[in-house]
């Protein structure tokens, strides 16, 4: 069958009848900065996306100090009047509550829309040839086949999401393991009562292994995500369960509609496939209780990137497992709290006795700290459950 006509980008991004360096299927905020982390290596980069921006997804809207370190890597600055500063996460089970600062700067709750925009604005202004509305039909080993054409690019970067069509057309939908939970989320018109976010465990797991989450986004507005492994679970049914939570929330006006998605914990056998490269959620994943899965993607942005500039994916691939370790490690064990409230119990305890714990759990958790540390103030908490 003869190949479709090549479709012409721009008379500066497409010189003659050269490919595209790098072609990103995709255009969420993960995508953009696989994009724009390659543009900053000199390569030419197209993304498709068959929506258009700014694209929503609902999910708990806080970045992590990691992960604004990582968008500043990427040049990204994000204004002061378009995110919410908080300093720590405050965990709250029943009557038992503990938190901490992170040991780096503050985090930031920024709207999904806020925050896609500002990516889709740099990754314009860096020379990224954005195609919305785009849906793409297929990819080969000479490029990727649009509605309209076909695409000649040397590399090929699935972004497009936890159902990939990229990770199918290329045979890397083999998983090690996956777990799969739902969350739903909304907005309401109150004022943040405090300068954390806060993470709430329901105290019946038997009947309920949900989290609340409440993120700071404005000086008049939180987000509230619940997550759980119930999919017809809904956030005003979900509140029942969190008494003071729904008191803080009271008659506060809904400033959006909620919204769902999936959340899926998955290692992928293979993450890279001849001139194909998966990224994101789309690579596997981690639960959203972690909420690094943003920070995640953006540092496997700048990793890819610099993969792609030296030719080297079996880098990619090693790094890549390296890189999911630490938020893995650390959703299993939020995911056993929130499943056990004995031991969920007790963990709180040690924390609650033992402030340093804690802070030192999550510096970890933003990354501050090596595979060292890590093992160190497993085996101190471990040591101090013994002892509760």
């Amino acid at each position: 069958m003869a190949r479709p006509p090549v479709v012409s980008l721009s008379k500066d991004f497409v010189r003659s009848q050269e490919s595209i360096d790098v072609f990103i299927v995709g255009g969420g905020p993960v995508g953009l900065a696989a994009a724009i982390a390659a543009r900053l290596r000199g390569l030419s980069v197209a993304v498709a996306d068959g929506a258009v921006p700014p694209i929503d997804k609902p999910c708990g809207e806080g970045l992590l100090p990691d992960g604004i370190a990582a968008l500043l890597g990427l040049g990204i600055s994000i204004p002061a009047n378009a995110c919410q500063p908080f300093r720590g996460i405050r965990f709250v089970s029943g009557d038992q509550k503990v938190e901490a600062v992170f040991p780096r700067g503050n985090a930031y709750g920024i709207r999904r829309t806020a925050l896609h925009q500002l990516l889709v604005d740099h990754a314009s202004t860096c020379g990224v040839s954005l195609l919305w509305q785009t849906p793409v039909a297929g990819v080969s080993r000479e490029g990727v086949f649009l509605s309209n054409g076909f695409v000649p690019a040397r590399w090929i970067v699935g972004a497009d999401g936890t159902n990939s069509r990229v990770r199918r057309w290329a045979g890397l939908d083999r998983y090690q393991r996956e777990e799969t939970r739902f969350g739903f989320r909304r907005h309401y018109c109150v004022a943040p009562w405090t300068d954390f976010m806060e993470l709430h465990w329901a105290n019946d797991a038997e009947k309920n292994d949900s989290q609340i989450y409440v993120t700071p986004v404005s000086g008049s507005e939180v987000c509230v995500a619940v997550v759980s492994s119930d999919p017809h679970l809904r956030l005003d049914a979900a509140l029942g369960d969190f008494p003071e939570l729904a008191a803080r929330l009271g008659q506060a006006e809904a400033a959006s509609s909620e919204r769902g998605a999936i959340t899926v914990s998955r290692r992928l056998r293979c993450v890279c496939r001849e001139n194909v490269a998966l990224i994101g959620d789309a690579s596997g994943g981690v639960d959203a209780i972690t909420g690094e899965g943003l920070c995640l993607g953006f540092r496997q942005a700048t990793l890819l990137a610099d993969c792609l500039a030296r030719y080297d994916l079996a880098r990619y691939e090693s790094e890549h497992r390296r890189l999911l370790r630490r938020p893995a490690m650390m959703g299993r064990i939020m995911l056993l709290m929130g499943r056990h409230p004995d031991v969920r119990r007790r963990v709180m305890q040690v924390f609650e006795s033992s402030p340093r714990t804690f802070a030192r759990m999550l510096a970890m958790h933003v990354g501050d700290g090596s595979t060292g540390d890590f093992v160190a103030n497993g085996i101190s908490l471990g040591m101090r459950l013994l002892m509760v």
